[in-house]
């Protein structure tokens, strides 16, 4: 059975959601286990050397790792309960047993009974749940026994029997809890009624049930019966606290295919569950190349194909996102609302996660076609598989900042990415800030002997585009490597030495990764800025007071929690916080506008 897969290495790229994980070794499923966050559980078995010699022995082992994402940690537990006793992993110790989840049946009978139960047989009635906490299941079968008159007892309840008298009423009846059908002292239609009513409440459909109980709350207070209405309260309290079914396992959904696509312009991404017996057995997600002008639902036909095949599929319903045509013999269903609508969500959840992470995986290749259109565009000298990219942030002139972001083969290279403090510039200076950062990196690089880029960006128009040629200059690399500036009202570009810029197509390839590139440097600028002046923000006007020192500031802080606070305070309780002379010191402060 095949998950989504990673090499070991990689398990830091794991999502941050809930699902279940697989270790594998060079031939077997050696451990399942569930998690809340995927990434943070599975990590935690790589962050250090455990203590606990099972544990270390499994980590040594471990090749590769697959995964499923799920919709919470409920549908995890279940799904891992499955998978265990599927493949039976001999590190898992605790689910090997045939032990399953409890459910509750109503069974097919005359004056059918409501029992919970770990086995599961369609012949025998109709099922519900399954519930990984008992404590809860019991709830739900009190609260039924409280709401309706249920019979506990296992006789045969057939006309003839009753109407032979074989039975007599039990201890149940006397206190209330039946109402003697085995005696023949309840009719089988007001019986079924009761029965109705709480099958309904285990489908999750209480919207009716509370209402009707609400009405009677209401009216038992109103009548000043307020034993009674504390009773309906009560069972609304446990109404409320009713746990829904879950998606994993689900005895109404029997042997169904669940196939979802979503794509790109070249590369379509199919999820597959294989459901047997409501529970999901098989799940993979495949990267499909596109052809040419070719539909989606096309893609999927052919992918369905492949995979019902691959996992012997004979399931006559298939669940999809889209319409898909051409198969006989098949139910094939878009469902919209429901658990079956449920299932579509988490394959589509699966299959978007994949199509993230394939997107999101850095790539030692070029994007060659993006970057031969950049180079034609801008008449650069060779390809610009290292690029970089330059911008300011101010306010005003305060806490001015720069940076630098870097992208190689058209992507991202975040541990190339630079962030400067400007040094040599007061004030709102742009240019001058452009120019400093500029000379800064570029003879960084020169003196260190390191590799100039194929292309610097320049985030701003003509003016920061000379500043930083006015730099390249000073450095010595003016005309080593090429420069251009990107204006964002128009996204016009410019080249040194020409006043006119350059318009490109907005929907080209070309201009879309200038942009990010762009946009990129802005977002890493804005970044750096914020924190810089949410830092200095922090420094309060205590620190500028000669003679207060840190911790008379830390008092004072932990006690009035703020500035203004301390602004507000009295002569009085500053001295006897820091004492008279200090205290003094910060009235004068206050007195002059310093604080």
């Amino acid at each position: 059975m095949e998950f989504q897969r990673f090499e070991r290495a990689d398990y830091r790229r794991l999502p941050g959601k809930p699902g279940i994980y697989k270790f594998l070794n060079a031939d077997n499923i050696i451990y399942v286990g569930k998690a809340k966050d995927l990434k943070k559980r599975v990590s935690s078995y790589f962050a250090k050397t455990s203590s606990d010699r099972k544990t270390f022995r499994l980590v040594s082992e471990i090749e590769q790792i697959e995964f499923v994402i799920v919709q919470s940690e409920f549908d995890a537990l279940l799904l891992e309960n499955n998978l265990i006793k599927e493949n039976q992993p001999r590190y898992n110790i605790l689910l090997k047993d045939d032990k399953s989840f409890p459910s509750i049946c109503i069974t097919r009978e005359r004056f059918p009974r409501i029992y919970s139960t770990r086995r599961i047989d369609p012949q025998m009635g109709d099922y519900y749940g399954p519930y990984t906490n008992v404590k809860a299941m019991n709830s739900v079968l009190d609260l039924i026994r409280k709401l309706n008159k249920i019979r506990t007892c296992k006789f045969n309840l057939s006309e003839k029997n009753v109407n032979a008298k074989k039975f007599k009423v039990c201890l149940e009846f006397h206190i209330g809890n039946c109402l003697g059908p085995c005696e023949g002292l309840q009719r089988e239609e007001d019986y079924l009624l009761d029965i109705e009513n709480s099958r309904q409440i285990l489908k999750g459909k209480i919207g009716v049930v509370k209402r009707t109980y609400k009405e009677k709350m209401d009216a038992a207070s109103a009548h000043l019966k307020f034993e009674v209405a504390q009773s309906f309260k009560q069972k609304l309290d446990l109404l409320d606290k009713f746990q829904s079914r879950s998606t994993i396992v689900n005895q109404k959904i029997t042997s169904t295919d669940v196939f979802t696509l979503i794509s790109d312009d070249k590369s379509a991404f199919v999820n597959y569950l294989k459901i047997q017996e409501g529970s999901i057995i098989n799940s993979e997600t495949v990267e499909v190349k596109k052809k040419l002008g070719e539909a989606d639902e096309e893609v999927l036909q052919f992918t369905m194909f492949d995979l019902r095949k691959k996992y012997g599929s004979s399931n006559s319903e298939i669940l999809s996102n889209l319409k898909i045509g051409g198969w006989e013999n098949l139910q094939i269903q878009i469902p919209q609302i429901g658990d079956k609508r449920k299932l579509v969500e988490l394959s589509l959840r699966n299959a978007l996660f994949f199509k993230k992470e394939k997107n999101s995986k850095p790539s030692t290749q070029p994007n060659v076609e993006v970057l031969e259109n950049l180079m034609e565009v801008l008449k650069l000298p060779e390809l610009p598989v290292h690029i970089e990219c330059f911008d300011n942030s101010n306010i005003q002139g305060t806490n001015p900042v720069a940076s630098m972001v870097c992208f190689k083969n058209g992507r991202p290279s975040k541990k190339d990415y630079r962030k400067f403090n400007i040094k040599t510039v007061v004030g709102p200076d742009d240019f001058g800030s452009m120019n400093e950062v500029v000379k800064r990196r570029y003879l960084y690089l020169r003196n260190e002997e390191l590799p100039f880029p194929q292309l610097i960006v320049i985030d701003g128009g003509k003016g920061q585009l000379n500043a930083a040629c006015d730099a390249l200059r000073e450095v010595g690399a003016y005309g080593a490597i090429p420069i251009i500036g990107i204006a964002k009202r128009l996204e016009e570009i410019y080249f040194p030495e020409d006043d006119i810029p350059v318009h490109i197509s907005k929907k080209a390839h070309s201009l879309k990764l200038i942009q990010q590139i762009r946009d990129e440097a802005h977002r890493f600028a804005i970044t750096f800025h914020r924190q810089k002046r949410s830092k200095n923000s922090l420094r309060s006007g205590l620190d500028n007071i000669s003679g207060i020192g840190k911790e008379t500031k830390k008092k004072l802080l932990a006690q009035y929690k703020s500035i203004k606070r301390i602004k507000q305070a009295s002569n009085e309780d500053l001295t006897d916080s820091i004492g008279s002379s200090k205290a003094q010191l910060i009235i004068r402060a206050i007195k002059k506008g310093d604080l």
